[in-house]
């Protein structure tokens, strides 16, 4: 659609991707919306607005993540190619994210620094829990949730960094595509 009225004339390409990504963010943003409002308080995660609040604009910044990378690849490969290479990506962006495999061999364990889902678990992790929050780790025992193995190697305290790095991920997953169909238009 794009290449056929590319070469009649009738729009820029920027006005093209601009509206595009415009037209995309009504369901993008109130699908997860509903989501989260419904598994937030059935889930049993902590009773605050604020904290509510936080974790759904968490999550909308991971769903806009996600399809900036979505629409990176499909600018790049054709339907195919994308759609494989797509799903490697996030599977292997969400074992190296650390939430489900902690031990992640040193050859590779850089992969969860180009991870946003390791991003958005830290937020996530660090939107729900304080620092000074204990868990009953034992009968009678109690423990800081930040020293719990799984939260604990995270590496928690930079809030602003990883929103940061979830920006930088939003934008230039969305530059990378914008560049990439102009150089098919080139061609």
């Amino acid at each position: 659609m794009l290449t056929r009225e590319q070469s009649s004339g009738m729009y820029r390409l920027s006005s093209y991707y601009f509206a595009r990504m415009a037209g995309d963010l009504p369901m993008e943003l109130v699908l997860p919306t509903i989501f989260v409002t419904v598994t937030y308080w059935m889930g049993g995660l902590k009773h605050s607005f604020v904290t509510y609040i936080l974790t759904t604009v968490i999550i909308l910044l991971n769903v806009l993540v996600s399809q900036g990378l979505g629409l990176a690849l499909g600018a790049i490969l054709d339907l195919k190619q994308a759609t494989t290479l797509s799903s490697v990506i996030m599977l292997v962006f969400l074992l190296a994210g650390g939430y489900y495999v902690r031990q992640i061999p040193p050859f590779i364990s850089w992969l969860k620094y180009i991870s946003f889902s390791h991003y958005c678990y830290k937020l996530l992790v660090e939107v729900q829990y304080t620092e000074h929050e204990v868990y009953e780790c034992g009968i009678g025992v109690h423990c800081r949730v930040f020293d719990y193995p799984g939260i604990k190697h995270l590496g928690m305290g930079n809030l602003w960094w990883d929103v940061a790095a979830l920006g930088v991920m939003l934008t230039g997953y969305r530059i990378i595509a914008y560049v990439a169909l102009r150089m098919i238009k080139l061609h």
